[in-house]
C-alpha cells in the first residue's frame, strides 16, 4: 500500500470534498465496485487497513462489512495520473456487492477469489482471536494440534474417495483444505506464495502442473 503521506498529500478530492474510488480484487484483477472517499473515510482506510467509504446519499461514512462480514482487506492504493481516482486494491472476504453477488458488475466469484477471502479471514481469526471460534481454538491449541488435525482430514479425504458418494468427499475435502490454510498461516506462509509456486511449476511445463 502506498504510504499514507503520499496518498494523502497527493490526492484531489472534488469540490463535495469526494474522490472516486474503483474497488478491485487483488487477486482476479475484476472490479468490484465504485463509490466514494472523502479525507476521513481514506484516513480511516490507510490507517486500519479495510476500506472505509462515505455514503453521499446519507452523508455519513461506512465501513464495508461492518455488518454483513464481508470486509475487504487493502493490498494495495493507487492515484490516476490525474490524482483524482483512487484504485484500491484488496482481497475481499465475500460479496461487494448488496445484492449478495460477487461484484457490482454482476461478475460471480472465481474460485481463487473466495479461496484468497477465506485465507484472509483465517488470518484475522489468528490476530483478533474471538471467543467460540473453532479457528480461534485451533490456533489456543498450537502448531502440533493444527497438524493432527490436518492428518486426521487427510485420512478422511483418502476414506471419502474410496466410496461411491461424492458429496462425502467434498465434504472431507473441504475441510482438509480449510485445515491446511489454518496451517499456512500458523507458520507465516501466505496464499499468494503457493499460487506463486504453482505458477512457476506451471510455466516450467512441471508434471504437477
Amino acid at each position: 500500500m502506498n504510504e499514507s503521506g503520499d496518498i494523502l498529500g497527493e490526492v484531489r478530492f472534488d469540490a463535495q470534498g469526494l474522490v472516486p474510488a474503483i474497488v478491485q480484487d487483488s487477486q482476479t484483477r475484476e472490479v468490484l465496485m465504485l463509490a466514494y472517499m472523502n479525507r476521513e473515510s481514506l484516513e480511516r482506510t490507510l490507517g486500519e487497513g479495510e476500506t472505509w467509504f462515505y455514503s453521499r446519499s446519507r452523508g455519513e461514512l461506512w465501513h464495508k462489512g461492518a455488518t454483513s462480514g464481508n470486509v475487504q482487506s487493502v493490498r494495495k492504493i493507487s492515484l490516476d495520473c490525474d490524482f483524482d481516482t483512487l484504485l484500491v486494491e484488496v482481497t475481499p472476504a465475500g460479496p461487494a456487492c448488496h445484492r449478495g453477488t460477487y461484484s457490482c458488475f454482476g461478475a460471480e466469484p472465481r474460485p481463487d477469489a473466495f479461496l484468497a477471502g477465506l485465507s484472509d479471514l483465517i488470518e484475522r481469526r489468528k490476530a483478533a482471536r474471538p471467543k467460540g471460534s473453532y479457528t480461534t481454538y485451533l490456533f489456543d491449541s498450537g502448531l502440533d494440534k493444527i497438524l493432527k488435525k490436518l492428518g486426521e482430514e487427510a485420512a478422511e479425504t483418502i476414506i471419502a474417495a474410496k466410496n461411491e458418494s461424492s458429496g462425502e468427499l467434498v465434504a472431507e475435502a473441504s475441510d482438509l483444505i480449510y485445515h491446511l490454510f489454518v496451517l499456512l498461516v500458523e507458520r507465516g506462509v501466505s496464499l499468494d506464495e503457493v499460487v506463486e509456486e504453482l505458477k512457476r511449476r506451471h510455466a516450467s511445463g512441471s508434471e504437477r502442473s
